[in-house]
């Protein structure tokens, strides 16, 4: 190999490097979002009347729906940013909650039914909360987390009895699982999905994307 090439190779490697690099640091405060298949969904689908909602605005104008999975690793880095938005946005807009457990999550199918068992006390918030925020300890663990979900439900001051009852009860699992088919139905392919008005939403590069997106919506 003449030392001619040799450059010229070294050139196209230190190009590519700089060129990887660079989309990395573009893509650094990216919104993790899973494509979906189709266009706008029917609202029935995504909000039914046992959906839970995190925020309810008055006038409905505006409803932003997450189909989301506890142990997914983007679900916990776009939580901040939902949180947020949620504080910054609270009275402005409807934030609905959706469960979506992928399959090769151990424990999100679990998770989810202990958010399910918390809301039928009134602390789906709560939980949905510590779910997300203790991920890392729970999260991606080959072994049933039960008695560590069962802990977050005690510390939430839930009658223990009744939360257990209601993680092994056959109608939460079916309550989660309807939440996924309605999911399917709207073209989830993965998580977080998002949608704004029955319009799934793709290609979010930043927290200021969707805030864009959501002011748009508002001011229509």
């Amino acid at each position: 190999m003449t030392r001619n090439i040799r450059l010229t190779l070294a050139a196209v490697v230190a190009l590519i490097l700089v060129v990887v690099g660079v989309l990395a640091l573009n893509r650094r405060d990216a919104i993790p979002s899973a494509e979906t298949t189709g266009g706008t969904v029917e609202p029935a689908v995504l909000v039914r009347e046992d959906s839970h909602r995190l925020t309810s605005a008055s006038d409905g104008r505006v409803t932003l729906v997450e189909f989301l999975d506890f142990e997914c690793e983007a679900c916990g880095a776009v939580y901040p940013t939902v949180k947020e938005i949620l504080a910054d946005y609270e009275d402005k807009i409807t934030f609905v909650v959706r469960y979506f457990p992928i399959s090769s999550h151990p424990n999100a199918e679990l998770a989810a039914r202990a958010a399910e068992s918390a809301a039928n006390q009134d602390r789906f918030a709560e939980m949905y909360q510590l779910l997300f925020e203790n991920q890392d300890v729970w999260g991606h663990q080959e072994e049933p987390q039960t008695e560590v979900f069962v802990d977050y439900a005690r510390t939430l001051g839930l009658d223990i009895d009744r939360f257990q009852r209601d993680l092994d009860d056959p109608a939460t699992a079916a309550r989660v699982a309807k939440d996924r088919t309605d999911g399917e139905a709207a073209g989830v392919q993965g998580t977080p999905t998002f949608f704004l008005n029955g319009e799934p939403l793709s290609d979010l590069r930043s927290k200021d994307d969707l805030i864009a997106i959501i002011d748009t919506a508002l001011a229509r």
